[in-house]
């Protein structure tokens, strides 16, 4: 059927007609669909890792940040100057607004920051509690408990979020290119672009979803129901690569495969069993088992320059003497016992991190081989498993250098008493070790205090460093230009752009 003849419109209403049309098609835009093994817990961000995850998924900033080089930049801020032994003048960059339009002060990111400290015991792993006042609005003082030679790395860390509250329902309210538009617990967020942001009009909303099966997430992505599949099993994206229709991206992170290992155990107590465990680990195989990474020299990824420079040792020959020498002796069964107790430990991982579950047999033979039974077990909420102790290792991925120093790592996650010490490792020579952090700023100071905790570490072995992993993503032809970088610190950025 023909179309018929309209009459001539004028230049005016052509014009309208166009801008109308545009605006439409930019609405109807579908929102990227990003799928991926882990989402917030929630989006208070002075509780627990909300504050990484929050970053990652692109809603919030902090003052300072990583950059994709590595490179500790400012993010919020513009410069920090150091005024005193415990005091800081920090500047923050002109005219950036808060996700509601209003612009970012020092005193409303001094009341998140308090709030913070108050509610967020990782946030006091270098500094100590910190304290906060706005000399005006674009100047933050802040006072640190103990010394810190770099307040940029501390303000770059993970739990310190910036954010200011709402006064209207208590809200916490960000800076980031997105800002939180629904929220389903442990499912999916939605998010909207922050139209005070650079940039907004060219980002599309988003679909976050939380895979808690890793399998699945790969198989929607297959499907073509995801524009971007963040954190593919290794065996999987190996496979998808041969798919000329799939792009799948692989790229170095900073994270860490390692072992904790519960020192209060009664088998663990025992420095020599630990040692002996450190020596069963084949870090070769682990490594292949998950196609990707390499053997771990330490507690940091290789290209960091406070790395170790050799592959923890296997010797499983070595590790079998050491558990003859401290009375553990093999039964029929081939598991060793001592004073009437067999030597059998449970493993803990999870899901969200699909690399340590194909790892876990992997370590059980490994284990079995030197006579060291092993039970396992995969858990959803792994920071509840390990804060309740009730385990004897618990693999484990970290990113161990997220602010581009090695200090907040052992700080939070190995010193006496620290919150995230799930290896309940306590030595005062340990902590002397690390509290030289708080008397130097020296790059070259910095790398060998590392290196000397690092040593430490591997003698007393309450962590087993196994793997520096390489990750996959899987990207539609949608966000073919997506390069992945910062681990998953920076899943959504303002640069994610769309494929043209």
């Amino acid at each position: 059927m023909p179309i018929p003849l309209r009459p001539r419109l004028s230049s005016a209403l052509i014009a309208t007609a166009a801008l109308v049309a545009v605006a439409w098609t930019a609405a109807a835009t579908e929102p990227l669909r990003i799928g991926a093994t882990f989402i917030t817990s929630g989006v208070d961000p002075a509780k627990g890792s909300n504050g990484w995850a929050l970053t990652s998924h692109g809603v919030g900033e902090n003052l300072f940040t990583v950059d994709r080089q590595g490179k500790l930049v400012p993010e919020l801020a513009e410069k920090a100057e150091r005024t005193g032994d415990l005091t800081w003048t920090i500047t923050l960059k002109a005219g950036r607004a808060f996700s509601d339009g209003t612009p970012v002060s020092a005193a409303a990111l001094a009341t998140g920051f308090e709030r913070t400290f108050a509610n967020n015991k990782a946030a006091l792993a270098t500094g100590g509690k910190l304290s906060f006042a706005a000399a005006d609005d674009l100047t933050l003082k802040v006072s640190t408990e103990k010394p810190v030679p770099l307040i940029q790395a501390l303000f770059a860390e993970w739990p310190l979020i910036a954010y200011k509250s709402a006064a209207e329902d208590g809200k916490a309210i960000f800076t980031g290119p997105y800002e939180i538009a629904d929220f389903k617990a442990d499912a999916a967020l939605q998010l909207k672009p922050n139209t005070h942001f650079e940039g907004a009009s060219k980002r599309s909303s988003v679909t976050l979803k939380r895979f808690g099966d890793a399998q699945a997430m790969a198989l929607a992505f297959q499907s073509g129901e995801l524009d971007l599949a963040f954190g593919l099993p290794s065996e999987i994206a190996t496979r998808l690569k041969g798919d000329p229709s799939l792009t799948v991206k692989s790229f170095a992170v900073g994270y860490q495969y390692f072992a904790f290992l519960n020192t209060t155990r009664p088998a663990l107590e025992d420095k020599s069993v630990r040692q002996a465990i450190d020596l069963a680990f084949d870090r070769k195989e682990l490594a292949s088992a998950i196609n990707g990474g390499t053997p771990a020299t330490g507690a940091y990824a290789p290209y960091f320059p406070f790395a170790g420079s050799q592959a923890r040792t296997t010797d499983p020959a070595r590790a079998a003497a050491i558990l003859d020498a401290a009375g553990w002796t093999k039964g029929a069964d081939g598991i060793r016992a001592k004073g009437g107790k067999t030597l059998k430990l449970l493993a803990i991982t999870y899901p969200q991190r699909p690399d340590l579950v194909t790892m876990l047999p992997v370590v059980k033979a490994q284990l079995a081989r030197i006579g060291i039974g092993l039970d396992t077990q995969i858990v959803d909420n792994i920071s509840e498993a390990a804060a309740s102790g009730n385990f004897d290792i618990a693999l484990w991925a970290q990113h161990t250098a997220p602010s581009g120093d090695p200090a907040f790592f052992l700080n939070s996650m190995l010193r006496s008493g620290a919150s995230l010490n799930y290896a309940r490792y306590a030595s005062p020579d340990f902590d002397a070790i690390i509290d030289r952090f708080a008397t130097t700023g020296n790059p070259a100071e910095r790398i060998q205090i590392a290196l000397d905790a690092q040593a430490k570490l591997f003698d007393d072995v309450p962590v087993s460093f196994l793997v520096s992993p390489v990750w996959y993503v899987g990207v539609s032809d949608r966000l073919k230009g997506y390069e992945p970088w910062g681990s998953d610190y920076h899943v959504l950025r303002a640069d994610i752009g769309e494929g043209k």
